[in-house]
């Protein structure tokens, strides 16, 4: 059953706590910028109250629509929000499977994903799985330096992972991380890089340094994402180029940071300037 509540993002959110709490499963289907309109009830009708909402966040990430569009903020502003679980997909049978694990989650639970097709080589299937609750996946085990991936930007972080010989992990769960896979990093990695397409600023990169921070771990962390500022309309790429997230940027951007820890850097990595 589908209600079209229109331009009218509060009463949609209100609108699925009165159905949660008369028993009904709830999914609000909405643009990432648009559920910044809602915020109040986010909080309030929502998530006080531990309502078993799924929220299916759409244009999560830079978008070609305009800086009004762009999904830049949602995990800065639901991070901080009690109960409420954050799942980031990296392809679209994950997206899929996390969708699912969202909607038979007890709590409020956001998926973020962005707009754009799946790859060709991933095909769908007709049967999703539930996700291991709060459990990230390490897609490949290399030395010194481990990117932590947040959403489909683990792609680049994967052709960036076999450059550098570097760990690469899927995230998955923006909330709740999986601490004990950053814990482990942190024991045998040299450096830590975070990957988001959101505000770098209370970003999931923010979630790992606390996380760090409350497990004693002490170890360079770089985290990258959408830089402070309104990125304008342009093309997707072109948006990436801007917030320095296109494959190279982020490898001129590590190389960097291993420069000045010291830390021994592959030939074929780009140098700065």
């Amino acid at each position: 059953r589908y209600y079209d509540v229109a331009i009218a993002e509060q009463h949609s959110v209100t609108f699925a706590a009165g159905l949660a709490c008369e028993g009904m499963k709830p999914v609000v289907a909405i643009y990432s910028t648009f559920l910044q309109r809602a915020y109040d009830q986010l909080i309030h009708d929502v998530a006080i109250q531990n309502l078993p909402v799924l929220f299916a966040v759409d244009r999560a990430g830079l978008v070609s629509d305009g800086p009004t569009h762009s999904g830049a903020f949602d995990l800065s502003y639901s991070l901080c929000i009690p109960n409420l679980s954050i799942i980031t997909p990296s392809n679209g049978q994950q997206c899929w499977d996390a969708l699912t694990t969202g909607y038979y989650h007890p709590g409020p639970c956001l998926v973020r994903y962005p707009r754009g097709s799946t790859e060709d080589s991933i095909p769908l299937s007709k049967h999703t799985t539930l996700l291991p609750w709060g459990k990230s996946h390490r897609v490949r085990t290399g030395k010194s330096v481990a990117l932590l991936a947040f959403g489909p930007i683990l792609k680049t972080a994967l052709t960036i992972g076999e450059e550098l010989d570097a760990t690469v992990v899927d995230m998955i769960f923006a909330k709740p991380l999986d601490a004990q896979q950053i814990a482990d990093l942190a024991d045998t990695h040299d450096l830590l890089v975070t990957l988001e397409e959101n505000a770098v600023q209370g970003g999931a990169g923010a979630a790992v340094l606390l996380s760090l921070s409350q497990q004693s771990k002490l170890i360079p962390t770089l985290c990258l994402g959408i830089p402070d500022q309104f990125i304008e309309h342009a093309s997707q790429e072109a948006m990436r180029q801007a917030s320095k997230l296109s494959k190279e940027q982020i490898l001129q951007q590590i190389y960097a940071k291993m420069q000045a820890l010291s830390l021994s850097v592959p030939h074929s990595v780009p140098h700065t300037e």
